[in-house]
């Protein structure tokens, strides 16, 4: 009964104390859209050349909200640490976590998902646009509206940073007695086929080498939590 109580309680704790960095997050995106929608223009094209494409727009106001949501899906990016510093803050008081603990969450957070979001730019976008494009022929010839060309590439980049923090997500339910590690060991093959599927709906292509681009780094990255938990003697 007391822990049925307890679990509600540090939820509303949680709660309550992220409202107090909710607003002025809010306030820190929309000023960071507004400044970055600015140095939209020299983005996209940098984003063009790096794939390799060339957009068309199918509306007039089409081009205005693709660089809009293109400074959006930056400020996210470019503001990150700021969110997952509010965001540990706010689980930190209720689960109890140090100070030393709070920094090597919010680092260790950072960390991985700008590796991730790099991951994906550098290596898994390319090869999955190549792969797409590679149905073109003499009387199929892409045209690529650069409203969703902009949405495509931004949440795929911020889903797979988002998806690389899970030895973070890993340590923090161990550390607050969630899961063991050992159900963590005992359930490798489960991992797997959760990261398989994960691969196969994240991946821009069905095709095996992407899905292994990202699904390989992905069980890599459990094992890397299974570690972190036994280094630091978290049963």
């Amino acid at each position: 009964m007391t822990d049925a109580v307890q679990k509600p309680n540090q939820l509303v704790a949680v709660i309550m104390e992220l409202r107090h960095y909710v607003r002025l997050l809010l306030t820190a995106l929309v000023l960071g859209t507004f400044g970055i929608y600015f140095l939209t223009p020299a983005l996209m094209q940098q984003l063009q050349g790096h794939l390799g494409q060339k957009l068309a727009f199918f509306a007039v106001a089409e081009p205005f909200l693709a660089h809009v949501k293109l400074a959006f899906a930056v400020t996210l990016f470019v503001f990150m640490p700021g969110i997952v510093y509010c965001l540990w803050r706010g689980l930190a008081k209720p689960f109890h976590l140090t100070t030393t603990s709070l920094a090597w969450f919010v680092f260790g957070t950072c960390v991985l998902f700008y590796s991730g979001a790099s991951f994906c730019y550098f290596i898994t976008l390319p090869f999955g646009v190549d792969f797409l494009l590679g149905f073109q022929s003499v009387q199929l010839q892409p045209v690529i509206s650069i409203g969703k060309f902009v949405v495509f590439v931004s949440v795929f980049i911020l889903a797979f940073g988002f998806i690389f923090e899970l030895p973070i997500f890993m340590v923090f339910i161990g550390k607050v007695g969630v899961m063991t590690r050992s159900t963590f060991e005992r359930n490798r093959r489960y991992a797997l086929l959760v990261i398989s599927i994960v691969a196969a709906l994240l991946t821009p292509t069905p095709d095996v080498v992407n899905m292994m681009l990202m699904g390989v780094p992905l069980y890599m990255l459990y094992e890397l939590g299974i570690f972190i938990l036994k280094m630091l003697r978290i049963p």
